[in-house]
């Protein structure tokens, strides 16, 4: 008990913003002295500390607007998937906290499968901003793995990240019924050459050199969250990034530079 309770103190408390999977998750990774903001609650202006936002991509305009804004840029912190950027630098958020949460939680009140793979094995979830210390002292509290990173290098692995669900989603909807696992194993050539696309684009759009290895990295990834299912989800923030770096080189009488994403996406009739 004296180490928990030790262990406990590290954790600083936070406004959790969304009950779901990820907020209940880090509200019991807590001491107990969370405030849990539920859908359409505003966040407490009085509370201190971060206000960790564990809500859909789609729910994040409602959330603003239940934030005081004083607390916009120094304590909201963003745990969503998929390509914040635009959005954020739409809100004056150029320097939002935000964290990659490279754990699966299967359904409400599971704990986190960490992100540890055989090629990370010291795991690869990671915050950037003000907060991110606190926020890694939580994971730590919970046996999670987190990297405190700067912004270039939270940069690049925000974009492995994308291109890992982007990838692996749309290849798992080619084949219904299969998790993130079954594709690496059985689609991994799919999901490879796929994987090198968004690659190539992503690093010429943003001007990022990835490290050598990120097709293993992510298979890897894959890997250690097997059981996760696979869907088209939140397409704006997620699959829609690189779709509108294809519409905008097609505009301009280029070709289009994600040829395989795009035809997967037609034959799926996501796109037209």
């Amino acid at each position: 008990m004296a180490a928990t309770s030790t262990t406990a103190t590290k954790v600083i408390p936070s406004v959790i913003v969304g009950s779901g999977r990820v907020g209940t998750a880090l509200q019991k990774l807590g001491a107990g002295d969370d405030s849990m903001v539920k859908r359409g609650e505003s966040v407490p202006v009085d509370f201190p500390g971060p206000i960790l936002v564990c809500t859909r991509n789609d729910d994040l305009d409602a959330v603003l607007q239940l934030t005081p804004h004083s607390r916009w840029n120094a304590d909201l912190v963003f745990f969503q998937n998929g390509m914040l950027e635009p959005w954020l630098q739409s809100k004056g958020l150029d320097d939002a906290n935000q964290v990659l949460a490279y754990f699966a939680i299967s359904k409400l009140g599971d704990p986190p499968v960490d992100g540890i793979t055989d090629t990370n094995p010291e795991g690869l979830t990671a915050a950037f901003g003000k907060w991110s210390s606190a926020v890694a002292a939580r994971l730590h509290a919970g046996g999670l793995s987190c990297k405190v990173l700067e912004r270039e290098s939270f940069q690049k692995q925000m974009l492995e990240k994308l291109i890992w669900i982007s990838a692996f989603m749309l290849v798992g909807a080619r084949h219904p019924g299969a998790t993130v696992g079954v594709v690496e194993k059985d689609f991994r050539a799919e999901v490879i050459s796929l994987i090198s696309e968004l690659a190539a684009v992503a690093a010429e759009e943003k001007g990022v050199d990835f490290d050598e290895g990120i097709e293993d990295r992510l298979c890897a990834y894959a890997r250690a969250v097997s059981h996760f299912p696979t869907a088209i989800k939140e397409f704006k923030w997620r699959n829609g990034w690189f779709y509108s770096l294809s519409e905008k080189a097609i505009a301009q009488g280029k070709q289009d530079p994600c040829p395989l994403h795009t035809a997967w996406l037609k034959e799926l009739n996501i796109v037209q």
